[in-house]
């Protein structure tokens, strides 16, 4: 307890000071908020079975055992390497993996009953599901084990922002019989396995923009020629925003993949305009976006199929490649209405790819408007806490990094649900946490990781700096004497003028 102040004079007086107050970890209200959300996904397995096949299985204790093992090891290791990060950012991953096991499960039980009324066999998608989140978990755990601190990730930024690049790339120049999935050439097929290396480039390459941001940051805050009213940057400045674009139209024309494009050049744009706060660097990158799309649309023939899909995909109802899917997510969401068909009650294995690229449909159908609008809000909610998260930390990298990393999910759920919804043209991406599928769930896992990692250093209070030490006084018999000469004053007959 700290001593009063009151008699400076007293010999020995010792004088303390309180302590910093600790903040609160809130890692309680992370683990209240996971079992909320343990009840949730488990209500929704029951009534997936009690609605499909009129009796609850052993099946739904596997899932619900092994959902709850992985968040809680999840939630251990929170606890031990980032006591400080924010409470509901876990819990809101949590519950979007666990709805997309739910909704994944209901597929499987949907295709393999028609695949028993026609003779088929049809392999479960759930299982592999649970596979990936625990591989995901194990990812997970080494960011938060190894990257002790965000500001070391900088050392290695342009080592980042190359493989990065390749990896973008790679699929572009394989065969397409090593990369090409559905007519997009996104993937890296391996013996037993296949994956999508754009999905690891976007964070790589968030982190090296986050760093050339950093250090390049005074050169495109400089104003350049004024036209119209309008400083526009220098051309000499331009160079990072014409790689983005170049890259994007080629993933565009040499992948086909739109969403890849879009999202990539977005999450670039929104850094540089954090970093700059200039708009005209937004209005400059979104017109040499649209121009390299008209002329890729004028160029070649699957950019204008997508978009005539995108248009009226009942025109293209019958044709290959045509609109029959995206017609099928509209037909679906239009049966779910507001409240939606219930769990389990719908039909939305009536949707192609319905457990990866149209599991919005198919949430939305189940769900209805009401259900599909809360899931959106928990998306929201995630990328608000990651904002926060980036605003509060103390140096410009983790600001970049951070918000590049929660608009990253904004932007990929945006793409995604605006092409079922026929927003947008249809793109290839994934639903983050949602969607099957393995490459993007060890992405995003990494994703959320570092996001954590930002938020435990933006909320963990920072140390007292130590206390000066005293500066040795020699004893009086000891100090040196120093001669001081006397100001000579003016008199007057003896007075003091």
């Amino acid at each position: 307890m700290a001593q009063p102040a009151g008699n400076p004079g007293a010999v020995g007086q010792q004088y303390t000071t309180n302590p910093p107050r600790e903040l609160p970890t809130r890692r309680g209200t992370e683990l209240l908020l996971l079992a909320f959300a343990a009840f949730l996904v488990t209500t929704a397995f029951v009534l997936v079975q009690a609605n499909q096949e009129q009796e609850l299985s052993w099946s739904i204790v596997w899932y619900g055992l092994a959902y709850l093992a992985i968040f809680g090891v999840a939630h251990v290791a929170v606890r031990r390497w980032a006591p400080y990060a924010d409470p509901l950012i876990l819990p809101c991953v949590a519950l979007l993996n666990g709805l997309g096991l739910v909704m994944i499960y209901r597929i499987d039980l949907a295709r393999q009953q028609r695949a028993i009324s026609l003779g088929q066999d049809v392999t479960s998608s759930a299982p592999r599901q649970v596979l990936f989140t625990v591989m995901a978990l194990a990812l997970f755990l080494a960011v938060l084990i190894l990257v002790k601190d965000h500001r070391t990730l900088t050392r290695y930024a342009y080592t980042f922002g190359l493989i990065g690049m390749i990896a973008l790339a790679l699929p572009a120049v394989l065969p397409s019989s090593l990369s090409e999935v559905n007519g997009a050439k996104v993937w890296l097929k391996l013996p037993g396995f296949s994956i999508q290396p754009g999905e690891f480039a976007k964070i790589l390459l968030m982190i090296f923009f986050a760093s050339f941001l950093v250090a390049k940051r005074d050169l495109f805050m400089t104003a350049g020629k004024r036209v119209m009213g309008v400083e526009l940057p220098r051309a000499r400045d331009l160079g990072p925003i014409i790689i983005a674009a170049v890259v994007c139209l080629g993933i565009l024309v040499f992948e086909r993949d739109l969403g890849t494009a879009l999202l990539f050049f977005g999450i670039v744009l929104v850094m540089l305009y954090v970093a700059t706060e200039r708009i005209i660097w937004v209005v400059v990158g979104l017109s040499m976006f649209l121009a390299g799309g008209l002329i890729a649309y004028q160029l070649f023939t699957h950019v204008q199929q997508r978009v005539a899909n995108w248009i009226d995909p009942l025109a293209t109802y019958d044709d290959p490649g045509g609109g029959y899917q995206i017609a099928q997510g509209l037909f679906g969401l239009g049966t779910g209405g507001m409240f939606g068909t219930g769990l389990g009650a719908g039909r939305p294995e009536m949707v192609p790819e319905a457990h990866t690229d149209f599991i919005s449909a198919a949430l939305g159908e189940e769900l209805g408007f009401v259900g599909l609008g809360a899931v959106l809000m928990l998306y929201l909610l995630l990328a608000m806490r990651g904002m926060r998260s980036a605003l509060a930390v103390r140096d410009t990298f983790g600001k970049l990094l951070g918000g590049g990393l929660s608009f990253a999910i904004v932007m990929q759920v945006f793409v995604i649900v605006g092409g079922v919804t026929k927003l947008i043209p249809m793109t290839g991406v994934t639903t983050p946490f949602l969607s099957a599928g393995g490459s993007s769930l060890l992405a995003n896992y990494i994703l959320v990781a570092l996001l954590l990692r930002i938020s435990d250093t933006a909320r963990r209070p920072q140390q007292p700096s130590r206390p000066r030490q005293p500066v040795q006084q020699a004893p009086l018999a000891e100090a040196h004497t120093v001669m001081v000469q006397r100001p000579r004053q003016a008199t007057d007959g003896g007075n003091v003028s």
